[in-house]
């Protein structure tokens, strides 16, 4: 296919089929905007997915793609991107399918840093099963499987990703549509595991459950948009800040007219992520939520560390795979 895309190129003949008002339809609004500005052929494109109601998105996009098994959607995509490296491989994936089902599979894809991008759509419940709690509902949060109240702690999974030492850790959020756009630009653009945490709004099961981040009269106050080599300052009127002693946070305001003390600044290109960890688990009511980049650097990826050519398979039999020298006969 020649000449510049459009949005609507990456439309479907399929029946988009999420519950009315799901955050995932601005999510699809907006990737598909960001696939037609890349300047990528749609067949170059390839879409994963695992379980849950994230997992419907390839569906929705015309490209090719995969809806695999619960949480093998990084395996599947690490096999595709070391056989096609040519390939623009994303996952699409939920906090129930990323979390739970597959999160060994996504930490394994982070670490070897395959040159993949995972959309983690976090509404923090199993929607498509309907609404039992999930590994990153927050304590408390009463579902059909915790009735009187989640007693476990949740994962946050920004932090699992920095922990696994990814290239490129981002978190955004469905209803900012400008700000999840340029985060979802920024991710296919960087060369390496990119992982971007967005969080989405279960109307049916966990509706409003990052209200206080995306209502216009609160958000101010709670959220922190994190912005390379500028101050960590957040607040209706920008006179808040989040600082550190012995990387312990804790916020600091001042009035008005007032000094304004020394704060401390983001910095997503440091080569350790001690930073950027503790502001990726800062969370309400005592610490403003931070979007944004949190990590963007450089590493070997896993196909310049992979030689692998497709041909040779063909030069293999799957009878001399099993017939190795290292075979013995047990006598009964």
């Amino acid at each position: 296919m020649t000449g510049r895309l459009s949005a609507s190129d990456f439309d479907t003949d399929q029946e988009v089929r999420w519950c009315p008002t799901c955050g995932d339809y601005a999510i699809l609004a907006q990737l598909k905007q960001v696939l037609a500005g890349l300047d990528i052929p749609r067949e170059r494109f390839v879409f994963i997915s695992g379980i849950g109601c994230a997992s419907r998105l390839p569906y929705y996009l015309n490209t090719y793609g995969f809806h695999t098994l619960p949480g093998r959607a990084p395996a599947v995509a690490t096999g595709i991107k070391a056989a096609r490296p040519d390939l623009s491989v994303w996952v699409i994936t939920g906090d129930g399918d990323g979390c739970g089902h597959g999160l060994n599979h996504l930490l394994h894809t982070i670490r070897r840093n395959v040159d993949v991008k995972i959309l983690l759509f976090n509404n923090e419940v199993h929607g498509l099963s309907k609404g039992q709690f999930s590994p990153t509902s927050r304590l408390g949060t009463r579902t059909r499987t915790s009735p009187e109240g989640s007693t476990e702690r949740p994962f946050r999974p920004a932090e699992l990703a920095l922990a696994a030492g990814a290239t490129f850790v981002a978190r955004t959020v469905d209803v900012d549509g400008e700000h999840l756009s340029n985060t979802l630009r920024r991710a296919a653009l960087h060369r390496g595991t990119a992982f971007v945490e967005i969080w989405q709004n279960c109307k049916i099961f966990n509706d409003g459950v990052f209200e206080y981040a995306t209502d216009k009269t609160t958000k101010s106050d709670h959220v922190l948009y994190l912005e390379h080599d500028q101050p960590l300052i957040f607040g209706k009127d920008r006179t808040q800040a989040v600082v550190f002693h012995d990387w312990q946070p804790r916020v600091i305001s001042w009035r008005q007219g007032d000094a304004i003390p020394e704060i401390p600044r983001h910095d997503e290109r440091s080569p350790r992520p001690t930073q950027a960890q503790v502001l990726a688990g800062l969370a309400a009511p005592d610490f403003p939520e931070c979007l944004g980049v949190f990590r963007c650097i450089e590493e070997p990826m896993f196909q310049a560390t992979v030689a692998f050519d497709p041909a040779s398979v063909e030069n293999h039999r799957v009878e001399e795979l099993f017939l190795v020298e290292d075979m013995w006969d047990v006598d009964p």
